[in-house]
């Protein structure tokens, strides 16, 4: 099993000004489910160690079952970082400089994160980025259709292709992003 870990960034504005806020997302290769890792606005050595740890553990860790994880060469991405993924069965595959298509669904996803998403809104504090992303991730798991999936939805609740009941419209982020579905009958 893959998975492939990246960061992006967002502008926010709080009491201090405008922040930088360091997204974190993980994406399962085969099944295209992206996860919020966390985020920060100083994704030190500390924060990266604990991210590690929520990732790999053995509970509900993220990175469960998955031999290796794709990642640029970030700094971030230190030495200790990828340590702790061997440590726990989880081979770190460090992508060669400047080879974006090498890990083409993460940059496919945060394209559509920011021409959908993020460049469309302001952010006042990190509540409100990160009740947006979560916003967006349902949508974009349960919600939304894939073209890599032939036009089908990665995570489709029971109502998906029904032909019978009303056609209504579920809207979020403030009618951003809009799903049509049927009603039960």
């Amino acid at each position: 099993m893959l998975a492939a870990i990246d960061f992006t960034t967002v502008e926010v504005w709080t009491k201090g000004g405008l922040v930088t806020f360091y997204l974190l997302f993980v994406i399962e290769r085969k099944t295209r489910r992206v996860h919020f890792a966390g985020c920060t606005t100083n994704p030190d050595d500390v924060w990266m160690t604990q991210i590690t740890r929520n990732l790999t553990d053995c509970q509900d860790g993220l990175l469960n079952r998955k031999h290796y994880v794709l990642m640029d060469r970030d700094t971030k991405f230190s030495e200790q970082f990828r340590d702790i993924l061997k440590t726990e069965s989880v081979e770190p595959v460090r992508l060669p400089p400047r080879s974006p298509n090498l890990n083409a669904y993460q940059e496919r996803f945060f394209g559509s994160l920011t021409a959908e998403y993020l460049h469309r809104m302001i952010f006042f504090g990190e509540h409100s980025l990160r009740n947006a992303v979560g916003e967006f991730l349902t949508h974009y798991d349960t919600e939304r259709n894939h073209q890599g999936f032939d036009n089908q939805i990665i995570q489709p609740d029971d109502l998906v292709g029904s032909d019978q009941g009303e056609i209504c419209c579920r809207e979020r982020l403030g009618s951003m992003l809009r799903y049509y579905h049927r009603k039960a009958a």
